[in-house]
């Protein structure tokens, strides 16, 4: 395999979808079959300990393929950013093609998968952000004196250097009020004339630059959101039994952290913020109260969960497949519905993708594969296989997405997808 990616191109395979479809399973499987390698892009996952809540893959199962990207950050550190994961994420991409190794990017945190596809103007500008340490303590020590404005201020200065983006944003959108500032703190533009140059570059999209990885393919596990639902219920039942409690305690008490900013850090992980109350009830709280506060934090855990599903999937819909077709790299859709069906519907699909790609063949994937397009995302549609037509039954769940920038695939020859 080593022999077969000594070429001049790099490929890259990403691995897109909704918390709870298998997106870490699948890129430990194709890993391992490819020898490949991961690169987590979860901005939780980054941080040391709370394995539990973050969802890490296991010990065991990291053993099975070399992963990078986890642990590494210290829980307390709140000025991580988008930045310093992509000034280290790239090299070690970088060092994986050049040992003749396949990388596997799997997220995640979509703004974190969004800095490592797509090459933008602000990098190009601003030669030493990738580069030097310098630059990004720079950064981190510029957003750490914004955040002590409230986000009135924020917005007032925003709108006095870039008046268009502020139209744009919400002011109390603290996160993107600040990037609006450092963007013209760091070129000397605004963000908003920034944006309409990536535009106006060959190859380049409304919202970024053109792709940095040409031969990337993307594989984007989605599923019945009422299964789905079900599923991450399921998964926090397991999280439970597995001792998130304890871990959110034991991390408790190790800090002595009474306040949390959730928007900062670790902190703003699932389980955290839906705790809270549980975590910090009085001494004398009564054995009723505290079960009551329990069952609450794990019921608003779970709805934090669904939600964040439905986000991710709102992800993929508005900033990944609304891109030009010359701006995005080749979708294709596994639907990971059924976990019994793992093997035909998502496993073997996947591993014929990726075998095309590697062979620049993408069109050789339809071979034994079924295959259709669609303009409205799941809606009554027909399609061709190996053993005739069949009917393509609609889920309810999903918007119509007039949208022909996903290849929808299945081995179940037959079974409506």
């Amino acid at each position: 395999m080593a022999a077969h990616l000594a070429r001049k191109a790099s490929p890259l395979v990403v691995i897109v979808g909704a918390t709870g479809t298998g997106k870490s399973k699948l890129a430990i499987e194709l890993a391992s079959k490819f020898h490949g390698e991961v690169v987590s892009a979860d901005s939780m996952q980054v941080y040391h300990g709370l394995d539990i809540i973050t969802n890490k893959v296991s010990a065991a199962e990291q053993t099975a393929c070399p992963h990078h990207m986890i642990g590494f950050v210290d829980p307390l550190v709140s000025t991580y950013t988008v930045v310093d994961f992509r000034s280290q994420a790239l090299p070690l991409i970088e060092d994986i093609l050049l040992r003749g190794k396949l990388p596997f990017i799997v997220g995640g945190t979509n703004y974190y998968i969004e800095a490592l596809l797509w090459d933008t103007l602000l990098t190009s500008n601003t030669s030493t952000e990738m580069s030097s340490s310098a630059a990004v303590a720079t950064e981190r020590a510029s957003r750490t004196e914004l955040l002590k404005l409230g986000s009135s201020e924020l917005y007032r200065r925003l709108e006095e250097v870039d008046p268009e983006m502020a139209c744009c944003l919400h002011p109390r959108n603290v996160r993107k009020l600040i990037r609006g500032l450092q963007v013209y703190e760091q070129v000397g533009i605004p963000w908003s004339s920034l944006l309409r140059r990536q535009h106006e570059q060959p190859g380049g999209g409304p919202l970024s630059g053109p792709l940095r990885y040409p031969d990337a393919c993307v594989l984007w596990l989605y599923a019945n959101q009422e299964a789905l639902d079900r599923r991450l219920d399921e998964r926090v039942d397991q999280m439970l039994a597995e001792g998130l409690l304890e871990e959110l305690q034991s991390f408790h008490r190790h800090y002595a952290l009474a306040k949390f900013d959730f928007q900062q850090g670790i902190f703003q992980s699932i389980g955290f913020k839906e705790f809270h109350d549980y975590l910090n009830r009085p001494l004398d709280c009564s054995v009723q109260e505290s079960e009551k506060l329990l069952q609450k934090g794990i019921e608003a855990l779970k709805l934090a969960t669904r939600r964040y599903a439905r986000k991710q999937y709102k992800w993929v819909k508005n900033r990944f497949l609304q891109r030009p077709q010359n701006n995005l790299p080749p979708v294709f859709g596994l639907d990971a519905t059924d976990p019994s069906l793992w093997e035909k519907a998502v496993l073997e699909p996947a591993v014929s993708i990726v075998e095309s790609c590697l062979q620049h063949t993408p069109e050789e994937v339809i071979k034994g594969v079924q295959i259709w397009r669609v303009c409205s995302l799941l809606h009554r549609a027909t399609s061709s296989n190996p053993v005739g037509e069949i009917i393509v039954q609609p889920f309810p769940h999903f918007k119509p997405l007039q949208n022909d920038n996903i290849i929808y695939v299945s081995r179940l020859y037959g079974h409506p997808v």
